[in-house]
C-alpha cells in the first residue's frame, strides 16, 4: 500500500579544492513496499536544480538504487565497496558516472525510516568528489 510521507533530505557534495556544498530539502513523497523492497519517491524542485525530475530510492537487502526520470535520467546503484557505472542522461548530452559507496545504511519500517549514503563519484573516469545523502522518512499523519 502506497503511503504519503514527508522527506527531510540533506545532501553534501565535496569536490576537490572546493568548499562543501550542502542542500537541504523537506518535501512530500510516497513510500511503498514493492517486490521485496521499499520505494521512496518524490518530485525534485528548483531548489535542487532538478525541476521536472522524479526521484526514487529503492531500498532492498544489500543495496540502494537511486533512479531519476524526466528532464534527467539515471540509475545509480549503491553497494558498499562496489563500483557501479551509470549513464547520466541530460537534455544536452550524457555522461558516464561511476559511483562507489563507502557507506550504505538504511532502516526502513512501514511508518518511515532513514537512508544514509556516502559515496565517491567519478565523471568520465575522472575523480569528481564525495557525496553524502541523509534521508529521513516519516509517514504523514
Amino acid at each position: 500500500m502506497k503511503k504519503t510521507v514527508v522527506l527531510s533530505i540533506r545532501g553534501r557534495q565535496q569536490y576537490p579544492q572546493q568548499e562543501p556544498e550542502v542542500i537541504e530539502l523537506v518535501t512530500d513523497g510516497t513510500m511503498e513496499f514493492v517486490s521485496g523492497g521499499w520505494e521512496i519517491t518524490y518530485e525534485e524542485s528548483a531548489l535542487t536544480g532538478l525541476e521536472g525530475v522524479t526521484t526514487t530510492f529503492r531500498v532492498e537487502p544489500g543495496k540502494v538504487t537511486l533512479k531519476r526520470k524526466g528532464a534527467l535520467n539515471s540509475t545509480m546503484v549503491f553497494q558498499e565497496g562496489v563500483s557501479h557505472d551509470s549513464l547520466y542522461q541530460m537534455p544536452f548530452g550524457a555522461l558516464m558516472l561511476t559511483v562507489k559507496a563507502t557507506s550504505v545504511f538504511f532502516d526502513i519500517l512501514p511508518d518511515g525510516g532513514v537512508i544514509d549514503l556516502s559515496y565517491n563519484i567519478n565523471i568520465e573516469n575522472t575523480e569528481a568528489g564525495v557525496i553524502d545523502y541523509h534521508l529521513d522518512i516519516r509517514t504523514k499523519e
